[in-house]
């Protein structure tokens, strides 16, 4: 009976895992993008207020070429390029590829670390996670947090699984 135990934890841990960790992320996501809104508001409320900041320019009458609601604007350069006047793409860099996998394969690791009572394993697997992925989390903090925000995430996720189920059904 243990083993059906056994399996229904690590199907638990390893793939319901990944909702959660999802959630998290758009929990965290939703944090920062609420701090970022919070911290340019106070900027453009400080720039509002900001007697320095109070610029007016008396335009020559015959000027509104360059006048948008009585302020100063450059005319518009055209591309440097001299060509079709679009920029190339910039390339895009998807992040920390293959973590979904690495994900479930690590959350299965340590709910079976924990089943099998070696939770020392634990630290291989963290070690190994943290060896991989070491040269892109040393190149942005974005997915540096991201690794952080993702591994503690799966790896509370796999030991509370393989805890309940041991102390509940395996005892």
């Amino acid at each position: 009976m243990n083993a059906v135990w056994i399996a229904v934890a690590l199907l638990v841990a390893g793939f319901a895992g990944w909702p959660v960790t999802a959630l998290v992320f758009r929990l965290a996501k939703t944090i920062d993008d609420k701090a970022d809104a919070a911290k340019a508001a106070a900027e453009a409320k400080r720039a509002a207020e900001d007697p320095s900041a109070d610029v007016t320019v008396d335009l020559p009458a015959g000027d509104e070429a360059q006048s948008v609601n009585g302020e100063l604007t450059a005319a518009a350069e055209p591309p440097s390029s001299g060509g079709a006047g679009h920029a190339p793409p910039v390339p895009t860099q998807r992040i920390l590829r293959g973590g979904a996998i690495i994900g479930i394969l690590e959350r299965l690791g340590v709910c079976l670390a924990i089943l099998t009572g070696q939770p020392v394993a634990i630290a291989y697997i963290v070690a190994i996670k943290g060896l991989g992925r070491f040269a892109e989390l040393k190149e942005t903090p974005v997915a540096a947090e991201r690794f952080i925000i993702g591994t503690l995430t799966s790896m509370l996720w796999a030991a509370g699984t393989a805890a309940a189920i041991k102390v509940l059904f395996m005892a």
